[in-house]
């Protein structure tokens, strides 16, 4: 079979693996070379098994709910092995879900990791490596790296596996620890944090920022502080974490809060405090494209100052989210074929953090809006005077809408509370679309779903709530 191809991509992640569908639907020869698992670390040891551990420990905490809406049930209990294998399942279900895919879609998958080997006139050299290696070359006039990121390490904070955890650890624990402190209150840190606390840990956050979730506006991170700090997560912010001290199997260290410094002793440490892309050892200083802070510099459609070498996903830098990974796949191959795609816009991609309870959000926060030098409507409704989320029995929440006075464009939003993770999207399209509040207020929601708040959170903008 000749080496020859349209396009290389290197790396099987939610950007790479779908970049290859796309080219291969435009009538592109593709070759993906991967060197770990496709569907990379979002599939894997990411996004989908971390939902799995989530959704076992919402149900279980579920059962301690059960006499508020007439049932009964007794003694509740987990085996954990047995949730991390529904998790790990999942995972591996979904891999083979991507392998049939590309499959499918005659896209030749190589294993083995990719180095750039020079460019001869319009024509990329990569090589594959296996153990050290090269087992094969393969050409194309266009390749896309896709090699994802990794977590970042702080000094005196690095993972070990046994004591201190990383996501992957903190996926597959052995054991359940009694007392646990995670670092970092990202999206990552919080998730963890959620899952853990459901599961009966002592779960304390620490975070460097003055407030956690610190890209979210901040009346949403506050009534997020006020929801896990209820359910008896301890949270401490501008505390700086000193050095672990390492036990047989406990880790001790003192925070460094505004209230003084915190003595603390726990069982087990996530350390979840950003990422760094995976630049390194790809062949880039043979290159003209451009690596600033452990990411590589592109345009709006993807491409380094190399011709014919573009970026995408997580290496390309932030957002780091695996949904502008797929996006800026789609819209990269599309450039190369010839087609008009629209570039990427940054305050159109929705963040969602699937906590207990959920945080989800796109645009511009209020405090982003005024130091725009908008002149801002903010509307606000609450769960609790939503019929549906009360007999649900989900009250804890809340939509906040941020919208130009002067236009009715749609600044931001911003939502907290049950499945709005699921429900975001709706405002995602009404920014992409450059929709006003007016399509908004004439659109007809159905009754009874929680998603009525976004509608009362858009007419309380313009003092037009019906409900409150």
């Amino acid at each position: 079979m000749s080496n020859l191809f349209d396009l290389i991509v290197i790396g099987g992640g939610p950007g790479g693996y779908v970049a290859a569908l796309r080219a291969s639907q435009l009538g592109m020869n593709v070759a993906l070379v991967e060197d770990a698992q496709l569907g990379g670390v979002c599939l894997n040891w990411g996004c989908i098994p971390t939902k799995a551990l989530l959704r076992s420990a919402e149900v279980y905490q579920s059962l301690y709910k059960l006499k508020e809406y007439g049932l009964s049930a007794e003694n509740p209990s987990f085996d954990l092995p047995s949730v991390v294998k529904r998790s790990r399942d999942i995972a591996a279900r979904m891999g083979r879900g991507v392998a049939h895919l590309l499959k499918k879609a005659k896209v030749k998958t190589v294993e083995g990791r990719a180095q750039l080997a020079g460019r001869s006139g319009d024509v990329h050299t990569v090589s594959v490596l296996k153990g050290g290696q090269e087992t094969t070359r393969l050409q194309a006039p266009h390749v896309i790296l896709a090699t994802g990121a990794r977590a970042r390490q702080l000094p005196g904070l690095e993972t070990d596996g046994k004591l201190v955890w990383g996501a992957r650890e903190a996926m597959t624990p052995d054991m359940l620890p009694k007392r646990l402190l995670v670092i970092g209150s990202g999206a990552i840190g919080v998730e963890f944090a959620s899952f853990y606390r459901d599961m009966g840990c002592e779960v304390t956050i620490a975070e460097v920022a003055d407030r956690i979730l610190v890209a979210e506006d901040a009346e949403i991170s506050m009534q997020a502080r006020k929801a896990f700090e209820k359910r008896g997560i301890v949270i401490h912010t501008s505390a700086k974490v000193g050095s672990l001290q390492k036990g047989d199997d406990h880790v001790s260290t003192i925070l460094e809060t505004p209230k003084g410094t915190v003595e603390l002793t726990v069982d087990r440490v996530i350390c979840a405090v950003g990422i760094t892309g995976n630049v390194e050892n790809l062949g880039l200083e043979q290159t003209r494209a451009q690596v600033e802070r452990g990411h590589i510099i592109v345009d709006e459609f993807c491409r380094t100052d190399e011709p014919g070498l573009y970026a995408i996903g997580d290496v390309a830098g932030a957002p780091w989210l695996a949904h502008k990974a797929s996006h800026e796949g789609v819209l990269c191959v599309e450039k190369i074929s010839g087609r008009s795609p629209e570039p990427l816009h940054p305050r159109n991609i929705p963040g969602c953090t699937y906590s207990h309870p959920q945080i989800a959000s796109v645009g511009l926060t209020e405090e982003k809006a005024k130091e725009a030098g908008y002149r801002i409507k903010v509307g606000k409704f609450p769960f609790l005077a939503n019929g549906k989320a009360v007999a649900l029995g989900e009250t804890e929440g809340m939509t906040k809408t941020i919208f130009d006075a002067e236009t009715g464009e749609l600044l931001g939003a911003h939502m907290i509370g049950a499945e709005v993770t699921e429900m975001i999207q709706g405002y995602v399209i009404v920014r992409t679309g450059e929709l006003t509040e007016a399509e908004l207020s004439e659109t007809v929601f159905p009754h009874p779903t929680i998603s009525e708040t976004m509608h009362e959170s858009v007419l309380a903008a313009f003092e037009g709530a019906l409900h409150i």
